[in-house]
């Protein structure tokens, strides 16, 4: 039987009290936590379980959050017999997810990821002013669709397809005003829904170059491993080894699509992986590859008792 595919959850799945469950089970757990603190001289594990939550939304806060929330699970996992190495077939994450990945796999130090998505979520929020860019979810119509709406939409400004999620769920980026035009367009198509997206930067379109730029030259400062198992990355939907191409992708992800539904039908076609865990908050990802592939089994492991119920089923 094929192992499963380890996938990380990206920005929206953050809320008050993630992780807190799990630093009061586990002392491998409070231990990720404690480090990310220090790494980032900030007590965001007191934001991550008290909030309030607009500081927990802060993009500079939410995606190094995410990160130390997946990575406790993991060196639980770990404490209790479960290596990536030995566990997983490949990894892949949701945009900051991808980051999350790469410390399972190794590639980067725990205090290492946490300052790169310090960073990279403070040069996004940096990289547009503040209600000049939107983003918007087009539901109910075939990725070429969407791609010609943003195409049309653009009109001399920035209007680019974000993220490709699920069959039916696509997300546009850019100005504001592109993007809107861009939800009228979609529902003048048929889409099922178009409606903005409560996010406080344009990601994964060209608008976010500067940020790109930023991640260029935090991406060389830091060192790197190969990953234990290949990483599934965003722009490829194919997987990477290498550390120099690893750091590559990692900056044209910054402005280019999260090609996700192509990333699951990889690692359930070729990658020849019948299941998919989520590891960390919420269970956004397990919903996406049931809707992905029906055929892939999917679980999101974030709590205790997520926890408690697969080591079960291991034995």
């Amino acid at each position: 039987m094929s192992k499963p595919a380890f996938t990380f959850p990206g920005q929206g799945s953050q809320v008050v009290g993630m992780g807190r469950d799990l630093a009061q089970a586990y002392p491998e757990a409070r231990a990720v936590f404690e480090e990310v603190d220090d790494a980032l001289g900030l007590a965001l594990s007191e934001i991550m379980f008290e909030g309030p939550d607009d500081s927990l939304r802060l993009t500079e806060n939410a995606q190094p959050a995410l990160m130390a929330a997946s990575m406790a699970v993991v060196r639980v996992l770990e404490a209790n017999g479960v290596s990536i190495a030995e566990a997983a077939s490949y990894v892949a994450g949701h945009s900051l997810g991808e980051y999350s990945a790469l410390c399972a796999a190794g590639t980067f130090s725990l205090a290492d990821t946490a300052r790169l998505l310090q960073t990279r979520g403070r040069a996004m929020q940096q990289a547009v002013p503040v209600g000049q860019g939107a983003m918007a979810a087009i539901l109910g119509l075939e990725m070429d669709d969407v791609r010609a709406i943003a195409n049309a939409a653009g009109e001399g400004s920035v209007c680019d397809v974000a993220n490709d999620n699920s069959p039916g769920q696509v997300v546009v980026s850019g100005h504001v005003g592109a993007v809107e035009r861009a939800i009228d367009l979609a529902k003048e198509k048929g889409a099922k829904r178009a409606l903005p997206l409560p996010v406080s930067a344009p990601f994964h379109c060209a608008l976010m170059q500067p940020a790109a730029e930023a991640m260029e030259a935090a991406l060389a400062a830091v060192a790197m491993q190969a990953p234990v198992v290949p990483l599934v990355a965003n722009v490829l939907a194919a997987p990477i080894t290498d550390p120099a191409d690893i750091r590559r992708r990692l900056v044209e992800q910054v402005t280019g699509m999260v090609r996700w539904t192509e990333s699951v039908a990889w690692l359930s076609g070729e990658g020849g992986v019948g299941q998919c865990l989520e590891i960390g908050t919420g269970k956004v990802l397990t919903g996406l590859a049931k809707r992905i592939n029906k055929d892939v089994t999917a679980q999101a492991i974030g709590t205790p008792a997520d926890i408690d119920a697969f080591l079960a089923a291991r034995g």
